[in-house]
């Protein structure tokens, strides 16, 4: 499956928000990723051994 750069850059803007605790724009980031992107997004965290909210609480207090 896929990932779009749109997708992407999207995922990166919700890990950075996150990380600065701006909670709105993280949501907002994460719903702008298509359903086929989201895929491929959870394929490879889960051939890492990880999830998104496990991503996301690992980067929980990191700064940018």
């Amino acid at each position: 499956m896929p990932l779009s750069l749109m997708a992407a850059g999207e995922l990166r803007a919700a890990l950075e928000a996150h990380a600065r605790g701006d909670v709105p724009a993280t949501v907002g980031a994460l719903m702008s990723i298509d359903a086929a992107s989201w895929q491929a997004i959870e394929e490879r965290l889960t051939a890492l051994g990880g999830t998104l909210p496990a991503l996301l609480a690992a980067l929980k207090g990191a700064t940018p």
